[in-house]
């Protein structure tokens, strides 16, 4: 048992081994080779390895005996493989990114937020947009497009609710899929900080002219959500609010819902909480 690599089992009949120590590649694929024999016997199937970057000289060695590329970020290369005669049900490596969209209100000016980029698509374009961006991993979307607002243009501004998302194919990378989300928030400092990085200008500009520039009317997608914008501003929208809960492994986690009925369930917490006191 010696030879065979130390691995965690998973809820899959999975073993995960994280590589730590340095190794040389021989000794590497023979205890390899064992440790795919033990588990076949005990009848497990999808494994995986997970090698840092000093010890990218094992990944031939593991490629060699079946492995293939899952998925790499800065610091590790995880590679799997599918050792059990069943169908294959490894999932695919993460195929979408969560953009989002923050339309920042002052419902006494009826003015919304906007910028104009230096880089990007939207470069010598000479349109006025949204503040925009894309949700850092362990990031809630009411929490990122708050930090985009505030990193773009030094405004503090609170969630609201969602109004709408919509879903793009092969637009990161010409592969992955973009989930993007078009927020609403309220502000709470009026006085822009561009940041200067990414910002070539910042304001605040009347509704009705952000929602009739000629980008936002020839441009269809663009005018479903300057429309969607215009009559959040002109009447009672509802969109989606946030109900903070736990999951299942008591990790904090929102629920977005219909928001009056998002604050129907607040409140029937709440007064369930003051009950018990």
């Amino acid at each position: 048992m010696d030879n065979i690599l130390i691995g965690e089992t998973d809820n899959y009949d999975g073993v995960t081994v994280t590589m730590e120590e340095p190794m040389d590649a021989e000794v590497f694929t023979h205890r390899l080779r064992a440790s795919l024999s033990h588990w076949r016997q005990e009848g497990k199937k999808g494994i995986w390895i997970k090698l840092p970057r000093g010890l990218a000289n094992l990944v031939e060695s593991a490629v060699t005996e079946g492995f293939t590329y899952h998925h790499a970020e800065t610091e590790y290369l995880m590679l799997v493989s599918w050792i059990s005669n069943t169908p294959d049900t490894i999932p695919a490596n993460a195929s979408h990114i969560v953009g989002v969209g923050a339309l920042v209100l002052n419902k006494l000016t009826r003015e919304v937020l906007v910028v104009q980029e230096k880089s990007g698509y939207f470069r010598d374009k000479n349109v006025w947009k949204l503040p925009t961006g894309v949700v850092h991993e362990g990031e809630d979307i009411c929490d990122g497009v708050a930090r985009e607002v505030e990193e773009e243009t030094g405004i503090i501004a609170d969630f609201v609710e969602v109004l709408s998302f919509r879903q793009s194919h092969k637009a990161f990378l010409k592969q992955k899929t973009d989930l993007f989300f078009l927020c609403v928030l309220t502000p709470r400092s009026y006085d822009i900080t561009e940041q200067k990085s990414e910002i070539l200008q910042a304001k605040w500009m009347p509704i009705k002219e952000y929602v009739e520039q000629p980008w936002n009317q020839q441009k269809e997608m663009f005018k479903i959500m300057a429309d969607i914008c215009q009559k959040k501003c002109d009447e009672d929208y509802v969109g989606f609010s946030t109900v903070e809960t736990v999951t299942g492994t008591g990790k904090k986690s929102f629920v977005y819902c219909n928001a009056d009925h998002a604050k129907s369930l607040l409140a029937t917490r709440d007064q369930a909480s003051s009950s018990s006191l």
